[in-house]
C-alpha cells in the first residue's frame, strides 16, 4: 500500500511527458476532477496537478527528441548519485544524470536493461507527493517488461526491493514488490511478463501506474468521450478490485482501478 510515509524504494512522483500541454491538463483535470498549478516561466512549462490544493502528480513538455509521451515513475533514494552507479553497474542506462531542482531536491532518470524508462528523487524541500491511495490519486506501480526475472533482479539490486510471486489466471505469475522487510503492508508494485501477443503487437517494456477512482466504468466512459482510448474495458478481479487500462490523447498510458477493501476494512 502506497503512503506519503515515503522510505528508500518506494514511488515518491510522478509525472506526465506531454507533447500538448494544454491538451493534457484538460484531458487529466475532466477526468480526475484535478487542478493544474503552473509554476510559471523558470520551471520551463512544468507544473503540478492537484486535488483540493495537495500534489497528486505532475507534468511538463517533452525535453528529448524522439521522446514518447508517458507517465514516469519516481522512487525514493537517500543518494541519487549512488543509484545512478548502481544503475549502470547493474547493466541500466541513465538518461538524465542526477541533478539539482532548486532546493527541491535531486533527481536522475533511467532505462532499466529490459527498456522500461523511470527516474529516481532525493528529496530535499519537495519530499514527495501530497497524497497517494486516495480516490484521484496514485495507488499502485506496475512494470510490465519483456524479461520479468532480470528485471526483478535488477529492481532488488537497486532498492533492496522484497518480492513474491503470486499465480494469476492463464498460468502467468505476477511478482508483487514491497519495500525492504515492510511485509504486505509495504508492497508498491508489480512485475509482470509481458505475453506473446503483446510482444508481436509491439508492446515494450514500461512502468505502468495506476490511479484509485470510484467508478472504474464512468471514467473510462469519459477518457473516451475526451479523446483517450481504451486498451483494457472495466474487468474484475478477485481479491483485488475492477481496474481498466486506458491512453490518454497523447499516447500515454495509464491504469484506473476500484481497489477491493482489505477483509474487515
Amino acid at each position: 500500500m502506497l503512503t506519503t510515509n515515503f522510505v528508500s524504494g518506494a514511488p515518491n512522483w510522478l509525472d506526465l511527458g506531454s507533447p500538448d500541454l494544454k491538451s493534457s491538463v484538460a484531458f487529466y483535470t475532466g477526468l480526475f476532477g484535478w487542478t493544474h498549478l503552473d509554476l510559471g516561466p523558470d520551471a520551463g512549462g512544468y507544473g503540478f496537478f492537484q486535488l483540493n490544493g495537495k500534489t497528486v502528480a505532475a507534468v511538463g513538455p517533452l525535453m528529448a527528441e524522439g521522446q514518447n509521451p508517458a507517465w514516469t515513475v519516481y522512487f525514493q533514494t537517500p543518494d541519487a548519485d549512488l543509484s545512478t552507479k548502481t544503475v549502470e553497474q547493474a547493466g541500466g542506462t541513465v538518461r538524465v544524470p542526477a541533478m539539482e531542482v532548486f532546493t527541491d531536491g535531486r533527481l536522475a532518470q533511467y532505462t532499466d536493461p529490459a527498456g522500461a524508462e523511470f527516474a529516481v528523487w532525493e528529496p530535499k524541500d519537495t519530499k514527495g507527493l501530497q497524497v497517494v491511495t486516495d480516490p484521484g490519486s496514485l495507488c499502485w506501480t506496475e512494470l510490465h517488461t519483456t524479461d520479468a526475472a532480470a528485471a526483478t533482479s535488477f529492481y532488488r539490486t537497486l532498492f533492496a526491493w522484497d518480492s513474491q510471486d503470486m499465480p494469476i489466471p492463464g498460468g502467468l505469475t505476477y511478482t508483487v514488490i514491497s519495500t525492504t522487510n515492510g511485509g504486505q503492508e509495504a508492497s508498491i508494485g508489480g512485475i509482470m511478463q509481458l505475453g506473446e501477443d503483446q510482444l508481436a503487437a509491439g508492446t515494450t517494456s514500461h512502468w505502468l501506474p495506476y490511479f484509485e477512482v470510484t467508478d472504474v466504468d464512468a471514467v473510462v466512459a469519459k477518457a473516451e468521450a475526451t479523446g483517450g482510448s481504451v486498451r483494457m474495458p472495466g474487468v474484475d478481479m478477485e481479491g483485488v478490485g475492477r481496474m481498466a487500462a486506458l491512453v490518454d490523447p497523447s499516447g500515454a498510458a495509464f491504469s484506473v482501478i476500484k481497489s477491493q477493501p482489505a477483509a474487515g476494512g
